[in-house]
């Protein structure tokens, strides 16, 4: 039976929304319209009574109490809340961050932003597998150190960081820890006890729900978290967050969480095996072909390949019957190599060579022979046409 074309493997930048989760969010767009906050009559008892059925299904997926659970717009501003809402709460304690520098953009600009306006910020490196070496969050932290923030998975080379390590160091030294699950929550265990996480950035449209909304697990207790609002008006969310909640899409959140806790497993174990097909069928067939980024530390769907002697952009317009991504699609419009790619020290060649691909629920084994068939095709291609090549053969270009 041939594949239906064009076929999506780029579901780190995005994903289908799952028809269960669009069913379940239907009702609210129309039958049940009102707002969570109008308490004075049955249309905001019904939107409230969802608005907090989805709290319960987001902390039960990452073990948390409902009540930790502030609802946003997406892992972009539940980053924003967490880094500029400790900044300012804890002003009195310190001035001091410590992060990483293959971090989301949403972490690392929000940084450089405070670092604007007094702020002293620490971007760790990375090893050559993209980990950050515990130790060195360890030694980086200072006496005004009032928060260290480092991602669970990378967005664009799906390494898992040493989280429940780091947890134990901030913990020992009585420092908040932010952690980005923007591209682990629901993929991969998450619980915030065991991890030793005090806040944790959420998004929907990772894990199959709509765009536009996401969460912020705040901890309560041990320690008891505090955060100054970025937005105000009305003292929504516990006042941590003002403004009409989307509650379509909050049902559609919570819907997502709950399909992914229950199938996260047999999901995820499925999804290594396409992967390691793909990356099988594709590395036998090409060489000079490498893998960016730990294989045993890596979210099961995520595939980061370099092709040697090949441009990214060249790829892609090749495979065009292929949705996948030369870099994270919140930056693709820079013609800078990737900086994950680049601190992990990939040469900046090989960094315009990397193509990711994102494996995602509804993809299928046919699929992924077709993708790799496509791609090794391609990229002989393409080598056959560059007279650089030979040269790239020539030396080692990592």
């Amino acid at each position: 039976m041939p594949v239906k074309l064009p076929i999506y493997m780029d579901n780190h930048a995005t994903t289908q929304v799952d028809p269960r989760v669009l069913e379940a969010m239907l009702p609210f767009f129309t039958e049940k319209f009102g707002n969570a906050a109008s308490r004075n009559h049955e249309f905001g008892w019904k939107a409230e009574e969802a608005v907090e059925m989805a709290r319960g299904q987001v902390a039960r997926l990452i073990h948390a109490s409902p009540r930790e659970i502030i609802f946003t717009s997406g892992a972009t501003e539940s980053v924003n809340l967490a880094l500029k809402g400790v900044v300012e709460a804890h002003r009195s304690a310190g001035n001091h961050i410590v992060t990483q520098a293959t971090e989301h953009k949403a972490v690392l600009d929000v940084s450089k932003r405070l670092e604007k306006f007094g702020c002293e910020v620490t971007y760790l490196p990375v090893d050559r597998d993209g980990l950050v070496d515990p130790e060195t969050v360890r030694r980086a932290i200072t006496p005004k150190t009032i928060l260290v923030s480092i991602m669970h998975a990378n967005n664009e080379i799906g390494v898992i960081e040493p989280i429940e390590q780091i947890g134990r160091i901030a913990k020992n030294k009585k420092i908040l820890f932010h952690v980005d699950g923007a591209q682990s929550v629901g993929k991969i265990p998450v619980d915030v006890e065991r991890l030793g996480i005090d806040l944790l950035s959420i998004s929907a449209h990772k894990i199959y729900g709509p765009k536009g909304v996401g969460a912020l697990y705040v901890r309560r207790k041990a320690p008891r978290v505090e955060l100054a609002p970025i937005i105000d008006g009305g003292g929504h969310e516990r006042g941590l967050r003002s403004g009409t909640l989307n509650v379509p899409g909050i049902v559609g959140l919570g819907k997502a969480c709950d399909i992914c806790q229950k199938e996260m497993a047999e999901e995820g174990e499925r999804l290594r095996r396409l992967r390691d097909t793909l990356k099988d069928l594709i590395t036998e067939r090409l060489d000079d072909t490498f893998v960016n980024g730990s294989m045993t530390c890596r979210l099961p769907n995520n595939l980061n390949l370099s092709f040697a002697g090949v441009e990214g952009d060249a790829l892609l317009m090749g495979i065009n019957d292929v949705a996948v991504s030369s870099g994270s699609a919140c930056t693709s419009a820079t013609l800078e190599p990737s900086h994950v790619l680049r601190a992990l020290g990939v040469s900046e060649d090989l960094a315009h060579s990397s193509i990711r691909f994102g494996l995602g629920r509804f993809n299928t084994e046919e699929e992924v022979r077709y993708v790799a068939d496509r791609v090794t095709e391609t990229v002989k291609r393409l080598r056959d046409l560059s007279p650089l090549f030979e040269t790239a053969k020539r030396r080692d270009a990592r």
